[in-house]
Parts: C-alpha cells; structure tokens; sequence
C-alpha cells in the first residue's frame, strides 16, 4: 500500500508536469461551464489524516488516539479514496469514498511497570458522503454550489491485548454504523484571472442517532491544466462527536490531501 501510494504520488507530479510543458500561452479557465448536458468528473486522491480523540471499545474502555499523519501512514494496511460527479445543467450529484484500515501496536506497563500488556489497535474504517447539488453562484471569477445529503460511517475498532509472557489474552471490539443528514457548500475562487484557483468545501450534519455532531471542511489551491485535467492540494478536516457507547468521541481526522481530477 506504501509503494502504491508512493507510486500515485509520482504519476500525479508526472502527469501534471506533462501538461504544464504542453499549456498554451492563454490561460485555461478553472470556471466550470453550466450548461444543458451532462458533465462528469472523477477524482482519485490520496489523504493523509492525522488523528486526534477518543476510540471507544466499550462502555467501561475508551483508548485516546493522537497520531500525526506520519503515524498514520505508517500504520495504513488498506484503503481507497475517490471521489466523484456529475452534473446537468445547474443540478447535479456528488460521492466521495474513504475506506482504510490502520493498526498500531505498543505496550502498556501495569503493577507499576513489574509487567506489560502487549497490545494492537486495528480501525477499519468506510466513510461515504452523498449529496445533491445546486449552482448558486457561477461567473469568471467564482463557482458555488449548495448541498444537501448524507454522510454515512462504518468503523469497527478492536484492541488485542495479552499479558507479556503469558497466554492471558482478551480481544474487545467496538463497531458503529450511522447515517447523518448534511447540508453544506462547495466552490472555487479563481486567482487574478489565471488557471490557479482556491477550492473549498465545507459541511455540517447531525440527528443520524448516533452521532451529536459532524463536520467536514477544505481548502487549498489548484491550477488547472486544460478542459481535462485538474490538480489540487488541500487541508482537508473530518469532525465526530458520537454518543456514548459509539466508537467516535470527539475525534478529528485532518491533513493534507493530493488529488488528479479527470473531467469529461
């Protein structure tokens, strides 16, 4: 999974260096063109989160988790991101899938440091937003589109732990499913009339159950290339406050995001 990261990492850098070399002088608008047919576009990206909360197993264990993105991508086993849309006119659809699975192990001393519980943290996580959308603002300068939708989270988390040099073992697992109504924002702004632009995204949600609170939000920068090709570099936030007993207390996941959009 590292060596595929690395290797999409190399071919988005490969890809936009091409086209950089091929642009024509004039300057290709970032402005999406509203018009009666459809338009399409597909985004593959790679998001490096660090994390930062409360992992829940039941309710008399909770475990705090502070890992920076480097953590993170050195405990990622498996995952996928991408995401996508399609619009008609001034309506259209939008997904975005996160899946991935991290593990962690360490060692916790007990009867003041006389033994240690080896332990090993697995997260297995799917985060899939959907929403409808709907042009608000669209000129030379500025793209907004308004949302509406849901968020839905599957995360199981599981903490393996057996005393060292015992066969005393126990394995606690915790999973939470929730689906959340959302509303939100997404857009761009263009930057003194170039192919460089600021993308944006925001969200907010609650009321799925489980969940009291969530949120998401991005920004950065992008340029694109021609009426094929973008690429953006982005913060990008995801907030849960869960309920008690859920897996989620008052976590955030953020970090840097690269991603390659393929428009047709």
């Amino acid at each position: 999974m590292k060596t595929l990261s690395k290797i999409t990492i190399f071919l988005c850098i490969g890809i936009c260096a091409g086209l950089a070399q091929a642009q024509t002088a004039s300057e290709a608008s970032p402005m999406p063109k509203i018009a009666d047919s459809w338009r399409f576009e597909i985004t593959p990206y790679i998001w490096g989160p660090g994390i930062k909360g409360t992992l829940n197993f039941n309710n008399s264990l909770a475990k705090s988790a502070d890992m920076n993105t480097s953590n993170v991508l050195s405990d990622l086993k498996s995952g996928g991101m991408i995401a996508a849309e399609a619009h008609y006119g001034n309506w259209g659809i939008m997904g975005d899938l996160v899946s991935a699975t991290l593990q962690n192990s360490g060692s916790i001393p007990v009867y003041g440091g006389a033994a240690h519980i080896a332990d090993k943290i697995t997260l297995q996580q799917t985060v899939l937003t959907g929403a409808a959308t709907y042009t608000l603002v669209n000129n030379k300068d500025a793209y907004l589109d308004g949302l509406v939708g849901v968020r839905a989270i599957d995360i199981t988390a599981t903490l393996n732990g057996n005393l060292d040099g015992t066969n005393i073992s126990k394995t606690i697992s915790s999973k939470t499913s929730t689906v959340d109504p959302i509303i939100g924002a997404k857009g761009r702004y263009r930057i003194a009339d170039s192919s460089w632009y600021i993308p944006a995204y925001a969200d907010i949600g609650s009321g799925g159950g489980t969940t009291n609170l969530t949120w998401q939000v991005a920004a950065g920068v992008g340029k694109t290339f021609n009426n094929l090709i973008d690429a953006s570099l982005v913060y990008r936030a995801l907030y849960y406050d869960m309920k008690s007993g859920a897996v989620l207390q008052k976590t955030t996941m953020q970090g840097p995001q690269l991603s390659v959009t393929f428009k047709f």
